[in-house]
């Protein structure tokens, strides 16, 4: 998959994210696409550690990978404390 893949894939993966924990959702289209990337490799790490395949291109089940990913990442930079002033 090529950097334009891995920034469509990301934006979505990222923005279903934002929405799905409420997290950064008063972010901006660049936050959505580095979530949603950051996302991908985490999810990735997660489902290579469970045993199951991983980002294997543009395609559902990658979109899902990623999108496990970027929320458990949201999440758990929530709980670090992320974003508070």
């Amino acid at each position: 998959m090529g950097i334009l893949g891995w920034i469509i894939l990301g934006g979505i993966a990222g923005w279903i994210g934002k929405s799905v924990t409420g997290i950064g959702s008063d972010k901006g289209c660049f936050f959505s696409i580095v979530i949603g990337v950051i996302g991908s490799v985490v999810g990735g790490l997660l489902f290579s550690w469970l045993g199951e395949e991983s980002v294997t291109g543009f395609n559902p089940w990658s979109l899902f990978v990623a999108t496990v990913g970027a929320i458990a990442f949201l999440w758990v930079a929530s709980l670090l404390g992320a974003g508070k002033k």
